[in-house]
């Protein structure tokens, strides 16, 4: 990785005016995430923001780094390229749930099951708010939108079980609310090696107003979000009155006063073994349930790039560089008239 240097906010903010609705959750993403860079220990120049198409899609024309805003859903293949050939780099994907998860969803399974080192940040609106307010593969079923006048009968994903089942390393949901929380999850992420992915659950608010507010307004959080701290009981609530048990596969909510709490469950984020964690990210079954945060998974496998790189090293130390014409020209290969 690049030499420790150290940043202000400003070294990483870029001369284009930033273009949001008024009000939209993207601008507190991008502070927090120029706030994130400044204590990292990067350089802007050895640092890059790589998107696809649609409102989070501009964000690498507001950091002052290098960018790609690619074309829709190819972020996560287009970042893949950059990652194994450039692994100097600290390279990061940035999208939508419409953009990653609609058709860029295959991308974005296999870069997670590879373990390339890349920083994923979906913002998760569930809605499609570029194209004007279209239902997205995050939206919830009966959602009436302008594609959808009868309401929604569309299934939607669930980020976090979906990047979970592809078997991702480093996994954690934050909220457009909470900076000091996004700093602190962008952060974590960047530190992992391999592919990480936050899930940012992010207010449009021309088009989804209030898609998280009964979780992420002040007056909600204190009941409805369940903070994930590595190595405790999974507790939440006034006084932690209220409690999380993983039994059987199944994640359910119990007063701590009813059942003890040696009975909760104790959260580890490094568990090989990642059926605890997507049982708690199938406990909220709507935007209207109490609601896990933080860090889900964080696990040390393999990272893609390095093992590439090495076994080329080892392939040219044994047998000498390739011969690219001999490959395409030997057998077996055959010409037609």
């Amino acid at each position: 990785m690049p030499e420790t240097a150290t940043t202000t906010r400003k070294d990483w903010v870029s001369d284009q005016e930033v273009r949001w609705c008024p009000g939209c959750g993207d601008y507190g993403i991008l502070l927090a995430v120029q706030m994130a860079m400044t204590e990292l220990g990067n350089k802007p120049d050895d640092t890059v923001f790589i998107s696809g198409i649609g409102c989070a899609a501009r964000f690498p024309y507001y950091m002052n780094t290098y960018g790609i805003h690619s074309i829709h859903g190819r972020a996560p293949a287009i970042a893949s390229g950059l990652a194994l050939t450039r692994p100097d780099l600290d390279v990061w994907v940035v999208g939508g749930d419409g953009d990653i998860l609609s058709i860029g969803g295959n991308h974005l399974i296999h870069a997670i099951r590879r373990n390339i080192n890349l920083t994923i940040l979906l913002f998760n609106n569930r809605i499609y708010g570029l194209t004007k307010g279209q239902y997205s593969p995050t939206s919830e079923e009966g959602k009436i939108t302008k594609s959808s006048p009868m309401g929604s009968i569309d299934h939607p994903f669930n980020p976090i079980s979906l990047i979970l089942g592809a078997d991702a390393t480093f996994v954690a949901r934050t909220h457009d609310m909470d900076r000091k929380h996004m700093i602190e999850m962008f952060k974590r992420a960047h530190d992992h090696k391999g592919t990480a992915v936050v899930e940012i659950f992010q207010n449009c608010n021309v088009f989804n107003n209030g898609a998280y507010g009964q979780i992420t307004s002040k007056g909600a959080r204190e009941e409805m979000i369940i903070d994930l701290h590595d190595g405790q009981p999974i507790r939440f609530g006034a006084e932690g009155r209220h409690g999380v048990i993983v039994e059987h596969g199944v994640a359910k909510v119990v007063e701590v006063a009813d059942v003890g709490v040696g009975a909760l469950t104790v959260h580890h984020h490094d568990n090989p073994d990642p059926s605890v964690a997507f049982a708690l990210s199938r406990l909220a079954s709507n935007p209207d349930a109490p609601t896990p945060m933080g860090v889900f998974r964080d696990f040390e496998r393999s990272e893609y790039g390095s093992v590439l790189n090495a076994q080329i090293a080892q392939a040219i130390a044994d047998k000498g560089p390739g011969d690219l014409d001999t490959l395409l020209h030997g057998l077996p290969t055959w010409e037609i008239d």
